[in-house]
């Protein structure tokens, strides 16, 4: 029996969330020959947490299933133990950036893997608190049915449990590194308020996300494709692809991997938007295969975005969303050259070569940052309002902002160095020492 890790990051309530998803892993256990742990890594305030604890405990016992709610103190308990036990250098930063005091959408699903690891999982299935499943006659419709059927399979064995191959011969004997789908419901990112109040402003400000070097077709294309997810069509039957899966086409809120997780990590750059998309892009460019299915889970936003101080940091993780991009799309395009070079004899990604790619991005010139942060500030002025008062808060952070971007690759690249010796003293140290009572939970 093979276990694997299905995992909830959340740093917000989420009470029916944690119940859906206990359902989601009691499927897994009784539809396959597995053992699920069901690891929920919780950074809410106290409150929140033993409202989370008791939606845990109510669940029904499910053979099979495992859960582990686990709060930051458990968290940092765990992670200074396997970073001691690695030897890596620098082990206070090392802490930092995978258990960071600002919000990081790429840690958090780091400790998960490192936790994985820990675990003797195999996989890791990622969800997000602010999303629910799609239903077909009152029943759930759970992504993890697809992904327990091809994941981690030789791609020629995993062709006869999908409806389609769009795979290259030439890839058929390497392993399913990821089976994922999309989203439906809301953008996924929160900017429907743009749209509605200047579509030509939010044209100019999502087209930042586009390499500067692009004509104004592809990059209205961009525009036109940008976080919209699956769109709204509802789930009616089941469609999967074997093929190797357009990073456009998958989000991280229904996403899997098997492997590659443990080979590179995700860049830990905190208060920033799309910080944790990395893998999806190196499984497609190292030529990897994977599953694109169908079972499209129900994105929505909550409250805490749109109003005070919820609104400036959730757009000051927008604004480092574009910064990211002028290194981002450096090392997408070195790694889509590179291709299969980026894999060694055994099919499994050469870390130190994306460590090597990500560090030459941080000599980039930052012109092409300074323009998009010149055209954010132009666009939320002519917004007005609220984005007006952001625009004079992104000027006051220029400088800051145009440093981060920079030194979070260097963080990542040497994240990516450490990341072997992490993932074997993890292996190594086992569950023991993060296994607290969930309604005890330490702050």
């Amino acid at each position: 029996m093979r276990r694997i890790c299905l995992t909830l990051p959340t740093n917000r309530a989420c009470t029916a969330m944690i119940t859906a998803i206990g359902a989601e892993a009691a499927h897994a256990a009784e539809h396959f020959d597995v053992e699920v742990h069901l690891l929920i890594l919780d950074s809410c305030a106290d409150e929140v947490f033993a409202a989370h604890a008791r939606a845990v405990r109510a669940a029904r016992p499910v053979p099979n299933v495992v859960v582990h709610h686990l709060g930051e103190a458990a968290q940092r308990d765990f992670l200074r133990r396997v970073i001691r036990d690695s030897g890596v250098a620098k082990p206070e930063l090392m802490l930092d950036l995978m258990l960071p005091a600002e919000p990081s959408y790429g840690a958090c699903t780091n400790r998960a893997f490192l936790i994985a690891a820990a675990l003797g999982c195999e996989s890791v299935h990622r969800r997000d608190s602010d999303s629910r499943y799609q239903t077909l006659n009152g029943a759930p419709v759970f992504p993890i049915h697809h992904e327990l059927r091809s994941l981690g399979k030789r791609a020629s064995d995993a062709a006869q449990d999908v409806s389609t191959t769009a795979l290259d011969p030439q890839h058929a004997h390497k392993s399913v590194a990821m089976v994922g789908s999309s989203f439906v419901g809301e953008l996924s990112v929160d900017i429907a308020e743009i749209h509605r109040t200047d579509p030509g402003v939010y044209t100019d400000v999502v087209g930042l996300w586009a390499p500067g070097q692009w004509s104004a077709q592809a990059k209205q294309q961009l525009v036109d494709e940008s976080f919209r997810g699956a769109g709204t069509e509802a789930f009616t039957r089941d469609h999967s692809v074997l093929t190797l899966v357009d990073p456009m086409r998958v989000d991280m809120c229904n996403i899997s991997f098997h492997q590659v997780h443990e080979r590179v990590p995700l860049p830990p750059a905190t208060n920033t938007i799309g910080s944790d998309y990395f893998l999806i892009h190196l499984v497609h460019d190292a030529a990897l295969p994977g599953v694109l299915h169908n079972r499209n889970i129900v994105n929505f936003h909550t409250g805490e975005r749109r109003t005070g101080p919820g609104f400036l940091a959730y757009q000051t993780r927008f604004a480092k969303f574009f910064l990211s991009m002028l290194y981002f799309s450096f090392v997408y395009d070195r790694m889509a050259r590179a291709g299969q070079a980026l894999l060694d004899e055994h099919q499994r990604v050469r870390a130190a070569a994306i460590a090597g790619i990500v560090r030459e991005s941080t000599g980039l010139d930052p012109a092409e940052n300074i323009e998009r942060l010149d055209i954010l500030d132009a666009s939320y002025r002519k917004l007005g309002g609220k984005y007006a008062a952001f625009a004079d808060v992104l000027a006051s952070r220029r400088d800051r902002l145009l440093h981060e971007a920079r030194q979070d690759m260097a963080d990542f690249a040497l994240l990516i160095e450490a990341w072997a010796p992490l993932t074997g003293a993890s292996r190594a140290a086992g569950p023991q020492g993060f296994l607290r009572p969930p309604d005890r939970e330490p702050r």
